[in-house]
Parts: C-alpha cells; structure tokens; sequence
C-alpha cells in the first residue's frame, strides 16, 4: 500500500494532489527510469549504487537528468520522515516530459521527478518458478534499463500467478537463462555460484551487484556465465534475489522440485548480504550523526 504523501519534482505533497498529465509526452509512452529501494529502519539502503544505475540508464535512453543525487537523497529522507517509514520501500521515477509529438503547452520541467514510500512486500519463505521462452530479448537497445514501460514484466508476471506460480524465468531469444521478472537468478554447483551475465539481458540488480562483490569475503566463487535452463534445473541449490526480496531459496522449477531448498550456500549468501546491509546502514547513520 501507497503512504499518504509523495515528492513531486521537490514538493511533498499529499499522494492525491500529485497531477500528472496527458501532456506529459514520456509518461504515456514508458520514457522513463525508476528503481525501488529498500527502506531498513528508517533509512534507504544502497542510495549510491541505486542512483549509479539510474545514472547510466539515463545516458542510454537519452533522458536528460538534471537532478542531483545530493538534492534527491535528501528529498527521500524527507519523504520517509513526512511518511513516518520504518521499515518499507521506495519508489524514484524520473519521466521525460517534452518528447516527441504528443506534448502540450504547459508549463513542467523537462523531467519530471517522483517519488513515493509504500509497505514493504512480504515475500518470505521459498519461490516457485515458471519458466517463459523469449521474455527477454538481449539484442534491444534497452536491453538491462529499468524502464518504465514494464508491461512484458507486469504482464509475464499475472501469467504466471495465474498459474499458482510465485515468479517466473525469462528466456532470451538464445534460449538463455536471463532473469525473472523482477528478480535476478542464479544457481549452485558444489561451491561454485553462477548468474547469468548481462549480456544475458538481464538488469543489473543491486542485491545481486553486492552479492558479486561479497561472495569472495565468504569464501565461495561467484562468476557470470551463461546459464541454460537445464543448468538450473541440475543445480543443487537455486535462488533469486531483488531488493525487497533479498536473497529468497527456490524450491520448484515448473513440475521439477529442486533437491536442497535453503541449502548451505543460500544461507552462506543470505548471511553474508544481511550483514552487509547492517554494516552498510551503521556507517550511514555514523555519517549523518556527524553531519
């Protein structure tokens, strides 16, 4: 569920006086950006990473940002403090306003900035996976850029609840594991954990960022390889990750049930990224408590 107020191009407002238009040329046509981060305590995580990505993307699609990370890292606080958030997620859209033919004359800034807090999903306990041929298809342009035209994802997604399913694996148009729809996936072998690399046409997920940074500080191998469905469906271990998620064990790949579910590896990784957020939120609470 939504929380009472939003940040509309660096105004809290209450959620239902946020106007949008028909005029807005980017909003009706998906020219935009977003990403959701995770609130902990009171605090996003992961800010820096989040913004990084929304950074590059911006530079792909040609959507020209013209806000700071400084002013909208503030603004999220401010929105968490006017919200009363403690533990929850968040929301930042940019969308591209004067673009292409379908524009109207009023005044709006060029890109529009939103951003609004919600309750956090609950998402626990183990995921059952489908699995859908040409979801992803690497070749595009846009391949990897949190958009906002997220009808394949939202779409794929109903299918697959549908079918009594908690997720589903997107194939590209190789027949190569890329991700789901809103989370990445990777697999055990042994010690060995592999996910599929972005060539895949996979996003960059920024659980799955820090799990490749941290995998080594636990002792296990994690590489990005091509990964075939018949790679998963073999795996002893497999899981997901996202950031409301984190790291969530599989337990079913359509009518294949997995041999380990929460097996030592996915513990090993779920630890170790629970402890990363934990030392991540202190510095950041440190540095604030020093500001």
């Amino acid at each position: 569920m939504l929380h009472k107020y939003a940040c509309h191009n660096d105004h809290i407002i209450p959620l239902e006086k946020v106007r949008l238009s028909p005029g807005q040329a980017g909003l009706l046509n998906g020219w935009g950006l977003f990403t959701t981060i995770r609130i902990y305590d009171g605090h996003p995580f992961a800010f820096d990473r989040h913004w990084k990505r929304l950074s590059t993307d911006a530079e792909r699609i040609k959507l020209p940002l013209e806000y700071k990370a400084e002013t909208t890292q503030q603004r999220l606080f401010d929105l968490i403090e006017a919200n009363h958030v403690d533990q929850g997620c968040a929301r930042i859209y940019f969308i591209y306003n004067q673009i292409g033919y379908w524009v109207s004359d009023e005044p709006m800034p060029n890109v529009d900035s939103i951003i609004y807090t919600a309750d956090l999903l609950q998402r626990k306990g183990v995921a059952r996976l489908a699995v859908a041929e040409h979801g992803r298809y690497a070749a595009s342009p846009l391949a990897g850029v949190k958009v906002t035209s997220w009808l394949g994802n939202v779409w794929s997604l109903d299918q697959t609840l549908r079918r009594a399913f908690d997720e589903v694996i997107l194939l590209n148009e190789r027949g190569e594991v890329a991700e789901c729809t809103a989370a990445n996936i990777f697999c055990v072998r042994g010690e060995e954990v592999a996910t599929p690399p972005l060539s895949s046409g996979c996003l960059s997920g920024v659980t799955r960022s820090v799990l490749l940074e941290i995998a080594g500080e636990v002792g296990l191998r994690l590489r990005e390889t091509p990964l075939t469905l018949q790679d998963l469906l073999a795996a002893d271990e497999v899981f997901i990750t996202s950031t409301t998620r984190e790291v969530q064990p599989v337990s079913q790949i359509e009518a294949r049930e997995l041999p380990h579910v929460r097996g030592p590896i996915t513990r090993r990784l779920a630890e170790a990224f629970s402890s990363y957020v934990a030392k991540s939120l202190q510095d950041s609470k440190s540095i604030l408590r020093a500001t």
